[in-house]
Parts: C-alpha cells; structure tokens; sequence
C-alpha cells in the first residue's frame, strides 16, 4: 500500500503532538527556581511594608491622642486631672489611669492595639508625653525606630530620641 504525502504528514503531526505531552524534570525545576527567587524577594518587602503600615498607623493613633490631651485640656485647663465640683480630690485623666479607663479606637485590638502599647509615663498638669511601645512581633521587626512618643509641644520622638530629625522624619512619615 502506497501512502500520500498528506497521509504521511498526518501522521508525523500526530506522532509529534503525542511525543510533546508534559513538562519535563528540567523544565519543572526551572520554575521551582523561579517562583523561589520570586518569593525570596517578595516576602521581606511585604514584610517590611506591612511594619511600616503598622509603624504609620501608631503614629497617627499618637496624634489622635494628642487632640483628645487638648480637649481635656482646654475643658479642664490641665492634662492631669479633672477638677472635682465641690470636693477636694480631683479625677484623673482617663487616658493616664493604669489600665486606661478611656481606649480610642485607633488603639483597640482591631486597630493598632495588638502592635502598640499606648501609655502616658509623663504628665503633669501642663505637660504631658504620649508614648506608643510595640509590642509582639512588632518589637521585633521595626528595630529602625521601635518606641513612638509625642509630647504636648507636639515634639515627635522615636526610642526616646529628639535630636536625630532624619530618624524622626523617617519614624514619623505619613
């Protein structure tokens, strides 16, 4: 039986299309490779953005606290206390209580509350320091700047240090 040439290159297509199935070991591992070297780079960039973001939202969670500070100040005229009508002791600021008897949104768990520690260590009738310690695997992370403080001048502090503007800038970005 004599066979055409169209027969002929039937058959070497199927034959071609049937030799062609799959990937092989090589071919496989390749893009193993890829996807790790992908994923080497991916990983620490995420990680450090979402520090960062965390980082950002403290910082913003400290001014929302400065404003309540000004509020109860100018109500009151001082950060410290409230000045109790008709007796000889006055209340204290809620915000300053250990635990705190006020929480501000931004602070609760569902926000910044499970990466950062809001605390008032300084205050006094005129001055107060708002401080934002992280906490978990946020003091782990961010080792640039670490602890966050704002005092009633609106001076920004990063780890108890002032005069370091570039690492204040960096720390307190928006």
């Amino acid at each position: 039986m004599k066979m055409s040439n169209g027969t002929r290159s039937v058959r070497c297509a199927i034959g071609r299309v049937a030799r062609s199935r799959g990937f092989t070991l090589i071919e496989l591992m390749i893009v193993v490779v890829i996807i790790a070297i992908l994923a080497a780079i991916a990983v620490p960039t995420y990680t450090r953005y979402i520090t960062k973001t965390r980082r950002n939202a403290a910082t913003a969670c400290l001014s929302e606290y400065a404003n309540y500070m000004e509020r109860f100040y100018t109500t009151n005229m001082s950060y410290a206390a409230t000045p109790a009508s008709g007796s000889t002791a006055a209340a204290p600021n809620p915000v300053s209580t250990n635990p705190p008897t006020v929480t501000l949104d931004c602070a609760s768990l569902q926000q910044t509350g499970q990466w950062y520690l809001y605390t008032v260590p300084t205050l006094t009738p005129s001055t107060y320091t708002m401080v934002a310690t992280p906490q978990g695997v946020q003091a782990t992370r961010d080792t640039q700047c670490g602890t966050l403080a704002l005092d009633q001048a609106g001076a920004r502090y990063y780890d108890t240090n002032k005069n370091d503007s570039a690492g204040v800038a960096a720390c307190w970005q928006h």
